[in-house]
C-alpha cells in the first residue's frame, strides 16, 4: 500500500491505489521525520486538479485526420494558371487567418456550454453503465445460467434418446445411385 515499485511490477498496477495526497499520505502527514524515509510511495494525481498540456491538446491523437486542413488542401493553382503574387499570399493569410479566428470565436461562444453538455452526457453515461447496465448483464447471465442447466437436463433427458433410436433406425438405410446414358 505504501511501498514503491517491486521487481516485475509497472505503474499500471497502482492505478486503484488509494489516493496520496502531495502533502503526503493521510496516515503519515508530510513533516521532518517522514522526509528522512527511506519508504518510496506512488503519487496518485487527482484527476480534477491536474495540469493540462497546452502544447500538445490531442495526445491520443483522435483528431489526428479530421481537422488537418490547410490552404493548400482546399486551394491550389494549377500549373500554367496562377494568379499575381501579392494575390496568392493576400488568399494564403486572409484563409489562415481567418480559420484560426474563427475557430476561436466559436471556441469560446459555443466550446464551454458544450463541454457542460458533454460532461453531462458523459457522467449520465457512465452513471448508467455501472448502476443500470453491468448489474443488468450480471443478473441475466446468472439467471440464464439457471436455464440453461434445466434446457441441458431436458434435452439430455427427452431428445437425445429420441434421436439415438432415430439414428440406429436409419443407419441401415444404404443409398445407390447411378447414372443412367
Amino acid at each position: 500500500m505504501t511501498g514503491g515499485l517491486k521487481d516485475g511490477e509497472t505503474d499500471e498496477e497502482f492505478l486503484h491505489s488509494p489516493f496520496i495526497r502531495k502533502q503526503g499520505n493521510i496516515y503519515k502527514p508530510n513533516n521532518k521525520d517522514m522526509d528522512n524515509d527511506s519508504v518510496n510511495e506512488k503519487t496518485m494525481e487527482d484527476v480534477h486538479t491536474k495540469e493540462i498540456d497546452l502544447v500538445n491538446r490531442d495526445p491520443k491523437h483522435i483528431n489526428d485526420d479530421v481537422v488537418k486542413v490547410d490552404f493548400e488542401d482546399v486551394i491550389a493553382e494549377p500549373a500554367g494558371t496562377y494568379s499575381f503574387d501579392g494575390v496568392w499570399k493576400a488568399s494564403f493569410t486572409t484563409f489562415t487567418v481567418t480559420k484560426y479566428w474563427c475557430y476561436r470565436l466559436l471556441t469560446a461562444l459555443v466550446g464551454i456550454p458544450l463541454a457542460l453538455i458533454w460532461g453531462i452526457f458523459f457522467a449520465i453515461l457512465s452513471f448508467l453503465h455501472i448502476w443500470a447496465v453491468v448489474p443488468c448483464v450480471k443478473s441475466y447471465l446468472i439467471e440464464i445460467h439457471c436455464v440453461s442447466r434445466v434446457y441441458s437436463i431436458c434435452v439430455h433427458t427427452f431428445c437425445d434418446p429420441l434421436f439415438e433410436a432415430m439414428g440406429k433406425c436409419f443407419s441401415s438405410i444404404r443409398i445407390r445411385l447411378t447414372k443412367e446414358v
